[in-house]
């Protein structure tokens, strides 16, 4: 076996490619576009090259791809934990230890030669809304930009040293089933006592979400270390990047009075159409895109970001923007079956709480690990600020 630096266009190419051997067999993986894969190396898409550094590599055995991973860290990230830590992440490999194993150590040998302490994942060179977690628990088609992998990924990554570091949480809740009671007139409240209003994107424009999400999110995230506040104009160019696949009704702000205290967003989840793009997106995968899109063929939902503001958290901000959308979507969006509540942290006790009071169901589980390159430094599993909640 040899492992092989990415270095050209031709083995970016096979590092793209090499996941169809392991996936081969397997009706619930969904190829990737490979123009997202492509957008996380490619220096002129991704700012995190402006402080930092990525390596890939291919491993290859009697002429065939039979691994791959990349490393990377940004000097911006590194030294949020008590350890500077890169990452790793696009890790696929064959049921092989010595495989797994030689992948991991050429991402720790050259994490270790440009000062790093530690390794996580499998993690994203880039936001956490993206390539982030194994998959550990509820083998099923991932949403959008949602990792997958076989269950036997676990044993590797575990076996070579990494520990757990935190999980995060995905809930799914059937869109046609009924608020509970509790949690419906927790909101009713909410939009009675405290004067609380929700619109949805139909009802504003792209400009004030926009405004309205930098405002909530620089209040809510304000507390946190190496916090850096978000601009109206860095919201504004994000949602324009989305808009093609938004869809309206799905997206939410709260208000008392004039003032934005909270937000929700939910996406279509276009892996339903992406599966049937073999990866491509080109002229054709397009119009095929926007047709799948029109005739209403994806089923299913995600939350993609929420916020309240602190002095309106647990005052019932959360459940008014929830009924608002149940109402919206029971009556005028029958064509969604399922909701998934994405990315919560085990760490996020506050936001648990709220989903399971909703009634949702756990349904996948995904594992962040690190691993530490001097084994005789205490390791300790991911310290939130607070007790992890922004809702």
């Amino acid at each position: 076996m040899n492992l092989i630096e990415v270095s050209s266009p031709r083995l970016a190419r096979q590092f793209l490619e090499m996941p169809l051997t392991i996936y081969q067999n397997d009706p619930n993986w969904i190829r990737p576009l490979d123009r997202d894969i492509e957008a996380v190396f490619d220096p002129s898409r991704n700012k995190r090259f402006q402080y930092g550094s990525a390596r890939r590599w291919l491993l290859v055995d009697n002429g065939h791809a039979i691994g791959r991973v990349a490393a990377f860290y940004d000097e911006k990230t590194a030294t949020l934990t008590e350890y500077r830590a890169g990452g790793i992440g696009f890790f696929e490999c064959i049921n092989d230890q010595q495989a797994a194993n030689m992948l991991f150590d050429a991402c720790r040998h050259w994490l270790a030669s440009q000062g790093l302490e530690a390794m996580d994942g499998p993690i994203n060179f880039g936001e956490r809304d993206a390539w982030w977690g194994l998959l550990i628990e509820g083998f099923q088609p991932p949403v959008y930009r949602m990792n997958y992998n076989p269950a036997y990924y676990q044993h590797l990554f575990e076996q070579y040293g990494f520990r757990e570091y935190y999980n995060q949480l995905v809930f799914h809740y059937p869109v046609s089933k009924p608020i509970p009671d509790d949690f419906y007139q927790r909101g009713q409240r909410a939009m009675k006592l405290l004067g609380v209003t929700v619109k949805n994107l139909e009802q504003i424009s792209l400009k004030e979400l926009a405004r309205s999400i930098a405002l909530i999110y620089n209040e809510a995230w304000a507390h946190m270390r190496h916090f850096k506040p978000l601009t109206q104009e860095q919201v504004l160019w994000q949602l324009q990047t989305l808009k093609p696949v938004m869809d309206k009704k799905l997206i939410y702000v709260a208000y008392a009075g004039t003032r934005p205290i909270g937000f929700f967003l939910m996406m279509p989840d276009i892996n339903q159409i992406v599966k049937r793009l073999n990866g491509k997106f080109g002229l054709w995968e397009k119009l095929k895109f926007l047709w799948y899109l029109h005739r209403r063929s994806v089923n299913r939902i995600f939350g993609l970001l929420f916020g309240i503001v602190p002095d309106y958290q647990g005052k019932g901000v959360e459940a008014a923007m929830i009924i608002e959308a149940a109402r919206i979507v029971q009556r005028h969006l029958r064509h969604y079956h399922d909701m998934e509540m994405n990315w919560i942290g085990d760490f996020n006790t506050r936001m648990i709480r709220m989903v399971s009071k909703l009634g949702t169901e756990l349904c996948r589980r995904y594992r962040t690990y690190r691993y530490l390159f001097d084994p005789s430094k205490p390791f300790s599993r991911y310290r939130f600020d607070d007790d992890g909640s922004n809702a």
